[in-house]
């Protein structure tokens, strides 16, 4: 063991955890770090233009490969500038480990240059946070962060490390393993609960499976899959779910909630039997929680995390465990089943609602975003990475983009968090250099991040930004018209930049597309003729499209608003 500085260990120890990627920005209080960084090529550093953006595109990381994320941003300015995006992966449960410089030691709690109580700032928003008060504890501390950071429900960790202490000295070992008292996820479920919820699937006559991120996040979409086919019971996949079981299977029933379709919701809320998995009965998934719970059904929750069972919505049969580990056992005890109930009138009465086809759209003479999210599912084959922002465009993309694989679907589910789609592309991007990623947004939330398109060009990063453009906050607007009597208080944006121009200012491609007969030849073009540039397209769509089927605020399942209906 040799004696290295604190900066020396940060890096050794980013070594040890075969981090791949830093994305952050540099400044006064890690500038020991970012010397130690500059030493050595094992890991390398992605330079954003915000520290927000060093998160989301770590957090894009993660998403899109299982594997950890990692940002690293100076005190003060630095660290608040990242607790948007640290607070967007707590929401979504994304395994990130934020690392943030801190004034020295003997400067805390003295109000000196670029310090707050980055520690207290983020408490809320993470699953863990550690201030390093001695060189000594970094190694363990980091083994302890990047432990807590993937195991369990997933969650971003803070590392907050004071200046002083990456100029001290000792003696470094990474720890093999880590223990810690207060911290021992459950993986293996209960048998005795599993085989209830077995018994109580077997004699379902109106059965519903409900899945959401925890099934991708914990990579049991295989499991899912099988179970779900054994079963040939109907499933849906919510916002942060969708790829977790194929949108092109007839037993997938598209998206629930807010946003969902008509046969969703409906066989979500008249079922007599759910099994969810790795999902927390959000708000916007199942609406009016009494509306939801008048209707009798048994239910099994299976999560990782206790404290999202019951948390919302009364469970009969709560299983804590791993989703992979579960599932398997769960069909091992199924396949032990001499025969289950028929529900061939189930499946009849879910046509029904099926045949009423809730996605069909007016079609115009101007382009419709519908349309455009279909053609972009069409031309990338369906196996693209999507990064969206959040809006309509990200409902349009999550509706008409038919997602049959996990970690293609990126987007701020939780906090709703406009700017993180370019972020989120450039992330997945570098974890995934053989994929197509594009980024779906819109005129106001790629404005948020617009500045990472420099970042996109420093590092070649061939993006497809996908600006469905219609010259309005859109989700704003949309709500405005249904129910604030078309008050459009500031969801108009008076000046929208040029951003053929604009793209073209940073060294990429851009191109505007203003007539529907346009938009397949500029896709081919920028995923065909321009594939390794970033492309982006600025695809002026209907003004006043709004998104359908929607459940409003407060409403239950049920009670769903559909195009036809206005």
């Amino acid at each position: 063991m040799t004696m290295m500085t604190g900066a020396e260990i940060v890096i050794r120890c980013l070594q040890e955890e075969k981090v791949e990627y830093v994305f952050g920005y540099p400044g006064g209080s890690v500038l020991h770090i970012y010397d130690e960084l500059f030493k050595q090529d094992q890991v390398k550093h992605i330079l954003v233009r915000h520290e927000q953006a060093a998160v989301h595109a770590a957090d894009g990381l993660a998403r899109s490969s299982s594997r950890v994320g990692v940002a690293m941003v100076t005190s003060g300015p630095g660290a608040t500038n990242a607790v948007t995006g640290i607070a967007t992966a707590y929401m979504d449960s994304i395994p990130l480990v934020v690392i943030s410089g801190q004034v020295p030691t003997s400067y805390i709690g003295q109000d000196a240059f670029q310090e707050c109580d980055t520690v207290g700032i983020t408490r809320p928003c993470v699953k863990h946070n550690f201030l390093v008060k001695d060189v000594h504890d970094i190694a363990t501390i980091f083994k302890k962060a990047f432990y807590i950071a993937r195991t369990g429900r997933p969650g971003p960790v803070v590392i907050d490390i004071p200046k002083d202490i990456t100029a001290a000295k000792c003696k470094f070992e990474y720890p093999k393993e880590v223990e810690m008292r207060s911290y021992n996820p459950v993986t293996k479920g209960h048998h005795g609960q599993i085989k209830k919820a077995v018994q109580l699937l077997v004699n379902a006559k109106r059965p519903m499976i409900y899945t959401g991120g925890g099934v991708v996040l914990s990579n049991a979409s295989e499991q899912l899959t099988v179970l779900t086919r054994k079963l040939g019971f109907p499933i849906t996949n919510t916002l942060m779910g969708l790829g977790a079981y194929p949108a092109t299977d007839s037993q997938f029933l598209g998206m629930p909630g807010m946003h969902g379709t008509l046969e969703a919701n409906m066989a979500l809320q008249n079922c007599d039997v759910l099994l969810a998995i790795g999902a927390r009965f959000d708000d916007r998934v199942i609406g009016n929680p009494e509306h939801f719970g008048a209707q009798p059904r048994k239910i099994i929750h299976i999560d990782i995390d206790p404290s999202s069972i019951s948390k919302r919505v009364r469970v009969d049969v709560p299983i804590v465990g791993s989703v992979p580990d579960v599932l398997d056992e769960m069909m091992g005890l199924l396949l032990a089943e001499a025969a289950m109930q028929d529900i061939a009138e189930w499946w009849e009465e879910i046509e029904g609602w099926r045949a009423r086809k809730c996605m069909k759209y007016a079609v115009k003479d101007v382009i419709m975003p519908q349309y455009v999210i279909e053609k972009l599912w069409e031309i990338t084959k369906g196996d693209a990475i999507i990064a969206s922002d959040v809006g309509q465009h990200q409902m349009w993309a999550a509706q008409y983009y038919k997602f049959d694989k996990p970690r293609r679907w990126l987007n701020s589910g939780g906090l709703g968090t406009m700017g993180v789609g370019l972020p989120y592309a450039i992330g997945a991007a570098m974890a995934n250099p053989d994929k197509q990623v594009a980024c779906v947004t819109g005129d106001g939330s790629i404005q948020m991040c617009i500045q990472e398109l420099s970042t996109a060009k420093q590092f070649g990063l061939p993006l497809k930004i996908i600006n469905l453009n219609n010259r309005y906050l859109g989700m704003v607007r949309q709500w405005q018209e249904m129910f604030y009597s078309r008050r459009y208080s500031q969801s108009y944006m008076d000046s929208i930049p040029d951003f053929v121009k604009l793209a073209e200012a940073y060294g990429h491609v851009g191109i505007r597309v203003e007539k529907p007969e346009d938009v397949v030849p500029a896709l081919h073009k920028a995923f065909v003729e321009h594939k390794d540039d970033l492309v982006f397209l600025d695809i002026r769509t209907d003004r006043e499209a709004n998104v359908f089927p929607m459940v409003a605020a407060g409403k239950g399942l049920s009670e769903m608003i559909m195009a036809e209906d206005l």
